[in-house]
């Protein structure tokens, strides 16, 4: 029998991928999907649209958590007491325990149900935001906070699952992927809007802006409740759980985003003794866990099972498909999300701190960002089964680019019409660009009982994007702050607050100068190796004819004979 290089073959052995490319299997479809799948029942118009709109609105939630706080942090760090160079933690807690399980909680979801860890996942969510609001110290918001992104590992990779399952290869697939994208900006926008509008002129503050978004939990976990349909789990032979690599890749994850996040503050920078040994060590737990599934799947595609060998958490292989684009697009990710999640962390420190505004005109000067990211994903509905790969991460990631550019040479005297507006427009479209399409792509290549890890697996490049453009831009902001400081003749105190204004100045032009450079060079990188990647998203009628070039996606119908006849 023929081997087919960018298929598990496990599936090869046992039931491939017919019904999912399949234009004659697709139009008479079984009462089970292979690989343990069942097949999705037809939808109506409105059950399209609230399934839709309740997924794309745990997406909203999730980025709403972070925006909501972002702003924020300036008066909780006041009301709280926590030090400036530490309010990085209240965000990064989030991002550290939501990106480090998004794999585990995505194999999770394929093997038990995905509609049980999307409302699990919500209430978590809800709950903790209720618990954030009453929270007196700052070691208690972090811990709650940290808990909190355990819902968002949970929720976000099962509502990928579902749609990808919910709407096979079509237009509607590509309108449902391009909406849940634009849950990004809408819900930073929310976050944004309210959170400074909370903050600033309720009684509560902050803690108003938790509570608010615990109301869009419990909405949330009741558009969940009411529009998915009851799980039907994974009748994958073996549903043992790789309790090993979920240790090893979660244990990794935890050491390097959290060197990411403290190599900057710790006592003696990143030659602080603790920074260097939780770098080894994490570096040492990712290489095992690679390994560890290396052989999972060797095992695995042997038939070589023993009690003591489950099914990998993730196929290495995976990240081979269409001929290593997949890679590639993730790699993509991570840059993308390293120069976007830069440049709102420092626009808004920059229009608080050094311009001195207050969270509602702050708010203000962003909220172009959220109108120019929904009308990205629109145009990414509309144009994703039409235009190629290559051409949307080029240039969302260039656009992303000029938009740090225009604050790295930005004239604080000038009108805000001049630098913000436009780079608040243009910083938006690598990110929606790049994530609307590489979910689609993603979704494309995976099998039907790897959609949820997929999904995570994507989530979990952008999250550690986002902490490596963080830790990248402010190595580069706190040495630049020092050295023109100490030039002046003053010794910047921890929290850089006494910092002469010209210091505070060229320290972040030069941080906006790092995370442009980190996407033009996802630019280039694009140009390079994406070419030939094709169309990624479909028409209907025409799904299966307009596939990854060079991948051997369009050719299972014949493969899927050639098995049967084997």
């Amino acid at each position: 029998m023929a081997s087919n290089p960018d298929r598990p073959a496990s599936s090869q052995a046992t039931h491939p991928t017919a019904h999912a490319h399949d234009p004659e299997a697709a139009a008479t479809p079984p009462e089970k999907m292979p690989d343990g799948e069942h097949a999705p029942r037809p939808l109506s118009t409105l059950q399209t649209v609230g399934l839709i709109t309740t997924c794309t609105a745990a997406m909203c939630l999730n980025n709403a958590l972070n925006t909501a706080v972002a702003i924020a942090l300036p008066t909780m760090g006041k009301e709280v007491g926590i030090p400036q160079y530490r309010l990085q933690w209240v965000i990064s807690a989030y991002t550290l325990s939501s990106g480090c399980l998004l794999l585990f909680f995505g194999r999770l979801a394929d093997l038990y149900g995905r509609k049980k860890a999307f409302l699990a996942g919500v209430a978590v969510m809800g709950i903790l935001s209720i618990g954030l609001g009453f929270a007196q110290t700052e070691i208690t918001i972090d811990v709650l906070r940290g808990l909190q992104g355990l819902g968002a590992a949970a929720a976000i990779p099962a509502s990928l699952g579902i749609l990808a399952h919910a709407f096979p290869p079509s237009k509607t697939r590509s309108v449902a992927f391009a909406t849940f994208a634009a849950g990004a900006p809408v819900g930073a926008a929310i976050g944004s809007t309210i959170g400074g509008v909370l903050t600033q002129l309720t009684e509560k503050t902050w803690r108003s802006t938790f509570w608010f978004l615990a109301g869009i939990s419990a909405a949330t976990f009741l558009g969940g409740a009411l529009s998915m349909d009851a799980d039907k789990p994974s009748e994958e032979k073996d549903k043992r759980i790789d309790w090993l690599g979920a240790f090893l890749v979660t244990a990794g994850l935890v050491f390097i985003i959290f060197i990411l996040s403290d190599g900057t503050i710790a006592p003696n920078g990143w030659k602080t003794g603790y920074i260097i040994a939780l770098l080894i060590v994490g570096v040492f737990f990712l290489v095992a866990y690679v390994a560890w599934e290396v052989f999972l799947e060797h095992q695995l595609d042997a038939h070589s099972v023993a009690w003591w060998t489950p099914p990998p958490l993730m196929r290495v292989s995976l990240w081979g498909r269409a001929r290593g684009k997949l890679a590639v697009t993730l790699l993509l990710a991570l840059l993308e999300y390293a120069g976007f999640m830069s440049f709102s962390f420092w626009i808004q420190l920059y229009y608080q701190n050094y311009m001195h505004l207050n969270p509602v005109l702050t708010m203000v000067r962003l909220l172009p960002m959220f109108v120019t990211g929904i009308i990205a994903n629109m145009f990414v509905a509309a144009f994703v089964g039409r235009v190629p790969l290559v051409y949307l991460v080029t240039m969302g990631m260039t656009l992303t680019g000029v938009a740090n550019l225009l604050f790295a040479v930005i004239n604080p005297a000038a009108t805000y019409w001049a630098f913000g507006f436009p780079a608040a427009i243009l910083s938006v479209f690598g990110a929606d660009f790049v994530f609307a399409s590489g979910t689609l792509f993603v979704a494309k290549v995976c099998l039907p009982h790897e959609q949820s890890v997929g999904g995570a697996l994507f989530q979990t490049m952008t999250q550690l994007g986002a902490s490596f453009g963080l830790a990248i831009t402010t190595i580069v902001y706190n040495s630049e702050l020092k050295k023109v400081s100490a030039a002046d003749g003053v010794v910047v105190n921890v929290d850089g607050s006494n910092a002469p204004m010209d210091a505070q100045l060229t320290a972040y032009k030069d941080a906006f100068w790092s995370a442009c450079a980190i996407a033009f060079f996802g630019a280039v990188l694009s140009v390079l190796i994406l070419r030939g990647a094709g169309i990624v998203g479909h028409q209907k009628g025409s799904e299966h004819g307009s596939t990854i070039s060079g991948d051997t996606i369009r050719d299972e119908k014949a493969q899927v004979q050639t098995e049967k006849k084997a």
